[in-house]
């Protein structure tokens, strides 16, 4: 059971990845920095908060960053609360580019995850995922649109 979940999960996640990347040029973890920062309040996280949400380390969200500020999705802008912090915002270009994105990628996770499962089934899984994610201690995920 645990192997055929990661082959799922692997399977649909690459699938998923090449299908953003022809329509968009956009790398998958490059569309999930810019989904929190867009369901973020004021669409800016704090650098450390944004790592923890996109399960980078630190200096992987970092380099990623410094990718996106040069296409001019994000900029970074001084937490004036604290010194040391930073915070990663979506521009403008930002959230429109995440837009066009989102079309294709939300196709994708339709017709290779919802459309394979039934109502039931795919209430009992979101029942699996909570129970498992709670049980770590990690937020729970919730279904936003992109505004």
């Amino acid at each position: 059971m645990w192997r055929s979940f990661l082959v799922a999960y692997n399977t649909v996640m690459k699938q998923l990845e090449a299908e953003l990347d022809q329509a968009e040029g956009m790398p998958l973890h490059h569309y999930d920095v810019l989904v929190h920062l867009a369901e973020a309040s004021g669409r800016r996280l704090r650098m450390a908060d944004l790592a923890d949400r996109v399960l980078l380390s630190r200096s992987g969200l970092t380099r990623l960053v410094d990718r996106l500020e040069r296409e001019g999705l994000v900029c970074r802008e001084a937490c004036t609360s604290d010194g040391r912090g930073t915070y990663t915002v979506l521009t403008d270009a930002g959230l429109e580019r995440l837009r066009r994105a989102s079309v294709a990628h939300l196709d994708g996770v339709r017709r290779h995850f919802a459309d394979v499962l039934s109502e039931s089934e795919l209430a009992a899984l979101g029942q699996i995922m909570d129970r498992l994610i709670a049980r770590q201690g990690a937020p729970q995920a919730e279904a936003r649109t992109i505004a």
